[in-house]
């Protein structure tokens, strides 16, 4: 699958290495640590990477990480958000109780710390628009494609502002006295830096939005790059812990840091998650689900912590995930197989086992009597002895599925056919004796066989011995349940290279989503509860969906099929 990441750790964790040598050295006496979502969508399984990474460290150290909400950006935030975070955190198993901040909450602190640049003679007040920002900082550039370098910017014509005209027009900006986007605070550093974050970033600018926490109290909003450093000073974090592309940051990170005199947080940056089939931009997941190309954050097709639960997955399994692609410094492709085969062997171990039937294709029992209904007895989850068991109907009339008959059988086929025998599952052994046909259509509407009574539940006396075994569900039992067969929303392996003129939703994949309205089940399958992944076997993980509820008819999303292609070339490696 070209250069991808074979999610295995290797080499030191270079994190808990510089966080030891800093307890070691006496640069902090204890490790405290932060998570800090934007509120302005659901998590996915890149922010549970650093999640990981941000409680994880944490622990390993007996400190405490905080829960930190950075909303300073009001038109895109929402408080359904912050709850949808919070939800999905508790479900991974990460607990923050005490430690739970908004950036919203430091406003007036962040403000007073403004001013001190001011007075310092580190910020001004300017009229420039955001256009002419871009192009005296040398960023306006129409085609960047032959450029080699970036030459110093040039300083605006409002750098040179006194202390008391800036403090006076700052102040003005916030008693709303001025426009949206008419004047702007701007750090006073280096309009020469060869880091254009360096070049007099924005530090404030006037926006008219209400606030979901403050309301209309505030028309001025801090910018990310001014309230990130300072939100983690005034919370005495010790380590924050990023993603890679905020690397560039840092040495912005450290100046108002040291500029505002406040506690010396230290900012170190790890590679972002990146999964093969999978976006994991934010502005792309909401453009999915804006423009409706999915059902909602929570589309089990979708990457989001929420969708991946509803889909099936376990805390475990994702859990396990994030731990064995470890911590890396550089960038990789992980390939979404090894997700895959954590959900597989998680839930191996836990989901109990039924019979369903996807697609029906009716077996008559020919010497089976009339109206007589058997029980079998089968095991719950063979992977766990204590898991017990249940009882099944079988009777004369079944259900199987279409692929397990073939009037003329490909090679190597070892399911049913004229002549041959399979294995019930549970049952008996049959031998298929014909099967009738659909006048019209041509279509095989039934399959006729005849069962040895002498075989049930094991091998035959005579000691014969048939290689196929097929699932069946009895047709007068069964319940009727919606099944949804999820597979990759993106069919390319990195579904933001796309051609020119094209984007990411050019590849969307056609076959996402399958929709099967008449599927069969066990009558066991009743007591599966809303959000239970169980095992259907020979067909997969499936999860019973919250649609249950309303429809009447249980609705089971499959999380995964059973084939795990990760297990067998990490076997293959072993060994190797």
């Amino acid at each position: 699958m070209g250069d991808i990441d074979t999610g295995t750790s290797s080499g030191t964790d270079f994190i808990r290495e510089a966080v030891a040598a800093d307890l070691a050295q006496g640069k902090c006496v204890e490790v405290h640590t932060r998570f800090p979502p934007e509120p302005n969508g659901w998590l996915h399984i890149g922010h549970a990477k650093a999640i990981s990474i941000d409680f994880g460290v944490a622990e390993s150290f007996h400190g405490k990480c905080n829960l930190r909400f950075d909303d300073t950006n009001p038109e895109k935030e929402d408080e359904s958000y912050v709850q949808a975070i919070k939800r999905d955190l508790k479900w991974l198993g990460y607990d923050w109780e005490g430690r739970e901040y908004f950036a919203s909450d430091y406003y007036e602190r962040l403000y007073d710390l403004a001013c001190g640049l001011i007075r310092k003679g580190l910020a001004y007040v300017d009229d420039l628009d955001e256009d002419q920002i871009k192009e005296y900082r040398g960023t306006n550039v129409p085609d960047k494609s032959n450029i080699t370098f970036t030459p110093p910017g040039k300083n605006s014509p409002y750098r040179d502002r006194s202390v008391g005209e800036n403090l006076d027009l700052f102040a003005r900006m916030r008693a709303g006295e001025f426009a949206d986007g008419s004047k702007t605070l701007r750090a006073k550093i280096d309009m020469a830096s060869p880091n254009l974050h360096m070049r007099d970033p924005v530090m404030y600018r006037i926006r008219r939005e209400p606030h979901y926490r403050t309301g209309d109290k505030w028309c001025i909003y801090p910018m990310y790059d001014f309230q990130h450093p300072l939100s983690d000073a005034i919370e005495g974090v010790t380590h924050s812990l990023c993603s890679l592309e905020y690397e560039i940051h840092r040495p912005l990170y450290e100046w108002f840091i040291k500029n505002c005199e406040v506690f010396p947080s230290r900012q170190i940056e790890f590679a972002r998650l990146n999964l093969s089939h999978t976006i994991l931009s934010k502005r792309s997941l909401i453009q999915l689900v804006r423009e409706k190309k999915v059902s909602g954050w929570d589309d089990p097709r979708m990457p989001t912590i929420a969708g991946l639960r509803r889909r099936g997955y376990t805390p475990e399994a994702i859990r396990d995930f994030v731990t064995r692609i470890g911590i890396a410094k550089t960038d990789s492709l992980v390939d979404i197989q090894l997700l895959e085969h954590c959900v597989r062997e998680d839930l191996n171990r836990k989901a109990d086992r039924y019979m369903a039937v996807l697609r029906p294709l009716k077996l008559i029992i020919d010497n089976w009597p009339e109206g007589k209904t058997e029980m079998l007895s089968a095991v719950n989850n063979p992977e766990n002895p204590e898991g017990g068991s249940r009882e099944i109907p079988f009777g004369r009339e079944l259900f199987i599925e279409k692929d397990d008959f073939r009037e003329m059988p490909p090679p190597k086929y070892y399911r049913l056919f004229p002549g041959n025998q399979v294995r019930l599952r549970y049952g008996y052994i049959i031998t298929c004796t014909g099967f009738d046909k659909d006048p019209v259509s041509g279509e095989i509407s039934a399959v006729h066989c005849t069962y040895d009574p002498q075989t049930r539940g094991g091998d035959a006396p005579d000691n014969r011995k048939v290689k196929g075994t097929i699932h069946w569900v009895s047709k007068d039992t069964a319940v009727e349940f919606k099944a949804r067969l999820y597979d990759y929303l993106f069919e390319a392996e990195r579904p933001t290279d796309v051609p020119s003129g094209q984007t990411f939703l050019d590849n969307l994949s056609d076959h996402s989503l399958e929709e099967i309205d008449c599927a069969f089940a066990e009558p066991a399958v009743k007591s599966v509860l809303v959000g239970q992944t169980i095992q259907f076997e020979r067909l997969g993980y499936f999860c019973k969906d919250l649609d249950s509820q309303e429809s009447g008819k249980a609705v089971f999303n499959r999380t995964e099929t059973l084939r795990d292609t990760w297990a067998k070339i990490e076997k293959k490696n072993q060994q190797q």
